[in-house]
């Protein structure tokens, strides 16, 4: 858990202060404790870890439940108008901006996006369903995903348009 704390501190640039990086500490939190093989001490710490999402939540407006895979260096640039659903994951090095959606497209589906590594989702962007994103994507703000983006694309528009990524980077 402590190692996963250092490196998310060191992905939000040593700011302790980033609202992103206290959701993260709570989700790291919450991941530690369902791993827990002693089932009185995870049942004792429940209460603790569910005081402290709901507090990141009200206060940061990032909703990151501990069911979320997540990967290495996962970064939430800003927050505010942040959900993520606990069926989603995520590769190493996403970056994620305030107003992101990544959830479900129909209640009877529980099923969320997977997304690669080194994606960039750009605020506003919304990812529904059962949907994969590549590896190296950027996704636009306010684009509205509803549909797999294979690896090395760029996905934008309402619904968004799916366009190779340029050689150059």
């Amino acid at each position: 858990m402590f190692s996963n704390i250092r490196a998310d501190l060191a992905a939000h640039r040593g700011d302790w202060g980033a609202q992103g990086f206290w959701a993260l500490v709570v989700y790291r939190f919450g991941r530690w404790r369902c791993g827990l093989k002693v089932t009185v001490v995870r049942k004792a710490l429940s209460p603790l870890y569910r005081l402290a999402f709901k507090f990141v939540q009200i206060v940061t407006g990032i909703e990151l439940p501990c069911e979320v895979d997540i990967g290495r260096n996962f970064v939430i640039d800003h927050s505010g108008g942040i959900v993520i659903s606990g069926y989603a994951k995520f590769g190493d090095n996403c970056r994620i901006r305030n107003g992101v959606v990544v959830g479900l497209s129909r209640v009877d589906d529980p099923c969320a996006p997977v997304i690669g590594n080194n994606v960039d989702i750009g605020a506003g962007a919304k990812l529904l369903g059962r949907i994969s994103i590549g590896d190296n994507c950027l996704i636009g703000a306010n684009a509205v995903v509803i549909r797999d983006v294979p690896a090395d694309s760029i996905a934008v528009g309402v619904p968004a348009v799916i366009k190779p990524r340029s050689a150059t980077r």
